[in-house]
């Protein structure tokens, strides 16, 4: 895997900052995580006068193996449907794209379907799905190297047209399936405590679920020499610890080790990451976990209603900024919480403060 230098930003400027922030003509602290959200914002972009520029969106497309052991409700044709139907401006990403003004690029990283024939699709296809991790690992070296690559490089395509606040969203049948995994063995949480109904499975198709992924996390801890029945064991203390690499590449799907590369690359190039839903999260999860730094960068847009995405939040120490009961992905909760992101970048740049409105400061 390519290797990314991505620094945390100078402090220096914090306390300028704050004294900026706490001088707007309101009393102090009144304006709450619009202030910390200008904050991080001022500190990303080392000024006092922050900017958003040509807000980009990177929807990503790819099918999963075990989604052929029915951990979904939803079968694996909706991922190109719903592909194609983005193309023509009908999706829930479409809509708030269009509302707030982002560029959207459609990318199809590893979707089982041919999609080269569409306008609007950029190709990226690595495979047409990852394998079934149930029995062997979702992608060789190679292709997660490519995926890292591929997802850094479109990162980079929207810095070039000016972009300096990066949204990723996904469509992948199945993604949630990784996406726990992910959580329990970066959290070192149970992994049933990390299983949801993903699209709407019921009980009985959620019990399966949680069988199936539990056979494949210990036939992966087999293979990686660690042993034994998963819910017996805690990630601290494995011997070898399989590594970071390792897990994110045996079980991840192309468009979500995409996104892990456009968000190390966009937070190597200092621009903010807009983080959206449970599969997102896991993927700014993953991506910690290889440069904690990246998380300087994120703002994480809602908590959605997937089982576990609040406990995945609180691994990272993450604050969202909505939490609307929304689990769709696309993006879409991210894309909703952009205006909130635009008031905290417009406080900090036009609202007075005391001097100039000749108000005194009573604190």
């Amino acid at each position: 895997m390519r290797t990314f230098d991505i620094k945390r930003p100078d402090e220096g400027l914090r306390e300028a900052i704050r004294a900026k922030i706490d001088n707007l003509n309101k009393p102090k602290g009144s304006l709450g995580r619009l202030e910390t959200l200008a904050e991080q914002i001022c500190l990303v972009q080392q000024t006092l006068n922050p900017t958003l520029t040509h807000p980009c969106h990177l929807l990503l497309g790819g099918d999963h193996g075990i989604e052929r052991e029915g951990v979904s409700v939803s079968p694996r044709e909706v991922t190109w449907q719903q592909m194609k139907n983005f193309t023509h401006g009908g999706g829930g990403v479409n809509m708030f794209c269009r509302q707030h003004g982002f560029d959207l690029r459609i990318v199809d990283m590893g979707v089982d379907y041919d999609l080269s024939g569409v306008n609007g699709i950029i190709d990226h296809k690595i495979a047409r799905s990852t394998r079934n991790f149930r029995y062997e690992a979702a992608m060789s070296e190679e292709e997660f190297d490519r995926s890292i690559d591929i997802g850094a490089q479109l990162a980079d395509e929207c810095a070039v047209k000016g972009c300096n606040i990066l949204c990723i969203g996904e469509m992948g049948i199945g993604n949630t399936s990784p996406s726990s995994i992910w959580m329990s063995l970066f959290g070192n949480i149970p992994l049933d405590e990390c299983i949801g109904a993903g699209a709407g499975l019921d009980d009985e198709g959620i019990a399966h679920k949680k069988k199936v992924l539990r056979e494949a996390v210990e036939r992966f801890l087999e293979e990686q020499g660690a042993g034994g029945k998963e819910q017996e064991i805690s990630h601290r203390t494995l011997s070898p610890k399989p590594s970071t690499l390792d897990i994110i590449r045996y079980f991840g799907g192309f468009e979500m080790t995409g996104a892990i590369g456009a968000m190390l690359r966009a937070a190597e190039r200092g621009m903010l990451i807009m983080v959206d839903g449970f599969i997102m999260s896991a993927c700014m999860l993953a991506a910690s976990r290889l440069y904690p730094a990246v998380l300087d960068y994120a703002i994480f847009g809602h908590c959605g209603d997937e089982s576990g995405h609040r406990r995945m939040l609180s691994l990272m120490n993450a604050e969202p900024l909505l939490e609307l009961g929304m689990r769709l992905g696309e993006g879409t909760g991210a894309l909703c919480a952009y205006p909130i992101i635009e008031s905290a970048v417009r406080m900090v740049n036009e609202m007075n403060n005391f001097d100039n409105a000749s108000i005194t400061k009573y604190f």
